[in-house]
């Protein structure tokens, strides 16, 4: 889901890169940007949104403590449990409800984070948003739940960070399908997002538009302070953090880009596209279409395969075998124990292929 193509833009600037050592000129071209669209104070580039994550649950992470989220990634919820931490997903009821569509399925249940903290057993340091759910269908979140999280979090003084590596593509959910945000733009509505949180972790892979490359950002100076020392010793000065100048300029160029209305549109169509080829031949998906990707349930579609068989790994490989199609298993294999699906991810690159690449995929 990290595949994209760069614009001649975001080659010019890897043209332009400046690959001094220590206050590269183009690492404050990025920030201004980081900073523009989520009005963090600090930012720490990675070279990948899971060194972010192993930075951030480095400080906040450690034995007794629980991470919860609408749904953590595979290597987020790694992250936290390498520290000795428990990391507890609390989605809303209907998110596992995978044939029935609903508008915003990648909602916390907030409800249940409440009924959590009334009972007083959790040491929660962090609360994540995924912003869209990854692992439960690519599923938007809306504006209400992202307030209504944040609301609850700042009452029990816990930080909110939003897993925001498809910030946009969430955004322009919200504008198609939450009343009073139709006339707004991406980039005001991602903002707004960002303003109910106190930081945000991202693998620029996905809405950053580009092949390499994440990042920390938040307003917590301490926080920030233990994360630039973590940086040094793993990823490198914080001004680059792993990444060459170039890759800078390029997710710089890439977050403007990506907020565009034209692109979003035609990106969250070519989604449903697929979707619905699939859904014509009477292959079970989770509806609605997600943002980034079409999510198979195998367990329905391979009912004969049993979880502790993989359904969803059978059928990843059977897609390569037969076509060279690459996909993604997220369930049993993926989740173990902790797995209430078994999905078959297929990702679609941005700005990459083309509509008959997509037929292609359908036939198959």
């Amino acid at each position: 889901s990290g595949t994209s193509a760069m614009s001649s833009e975001q080659w010019a600037g890897i043209m332009r890169g400046d690959e001094s050592y220590a206050g590269a000129r183009s690492f404050f071209v990025f920030e201004e940007v980081v900073k523009d669209i989520t009005g963090y104070k600090e930012v720490i580039p990675a070279h990948q949104g899971r060194a972010a994550e192993r930075i951030l649950f480095s400080i906040v992470g450690g034995k007794g403590k629980c991470m919860v989220s609408n749904s953590h990634f595979d290597t987020t919820r790694a992250n936290a449990e390498a520290t000795g931490a428990k990391a507890l997903d609390i989605p809303v009821r209907e998110a596992l409800d995978f044939e029935k569509p609903g508008l915003f399925k990648g909602n916390m249940d907030v409800q249940a984070f409440q009924k959590l903290l009334a009972e007083g057993k959790s040491n929660i340091p962090l609360v994540i948003l995924t912003i869209t759910n990854n692992s439960l269908g690519g599923q938007p979140v809306s504006m209400q739940n992202i307030r209504e999280v944040s609301k609850v979090c700042r009452a029990h003084n816990i930080p909110l960070f939003l897993d925001a590596a498809r910030f946009a593509e969430n955004a322009y959910f919200i504008k198609l399908r939450e009343a009073g945000y139709e006339n707004k733009a991406p980039k005001d509505i991602a903002k707004e997002m960002f303003s109910y949180a106190d930081g945000c972790l991202v693998s620029a892979k996905k809405d950053g538009l580009v092949n390499m490359g994440g990042f920390l950002a938040m307003n917590n100076t301490d926080w920030a302070k233990q994360a630039r020392d973590i940086e040094i010793l793993g990823e490198g000065f914080p001004t680059y953090g792993g990444l060459a100048g170039r890759d800078l300029e390029a997710i710089a160029q890439g977050l403007k880009e990506v907020l565009d209305e034209e692109y979003l549109k035609y990106r969250i169509k070519s989604t449903a596209y697929l979707g619905e080829g699939l859904r014509s031949h009477g292959v079970p998906i989770v509806e609605p279409p997600g943002g980034h990707a079409i999510y198979i349930n195998a367990k329905k579609f391979l009912p004969n395969i049993s979880s502790d068989k993989f359904p969803g790994q059978a059928l990843v490989c059977a897609l390569y075998l037969e076509a060279g199609i690459r996909s993604c298993e997220i369930g049993s294999l993926m989740f173990g124990e902790n797995a209430p699906m078994e999905l078959v991810r297929l990702a679609i690159p941005r700005r990459v292929y083309t509509q008959s690449h997509i037929d292609f995929v359908i036939e198959v």
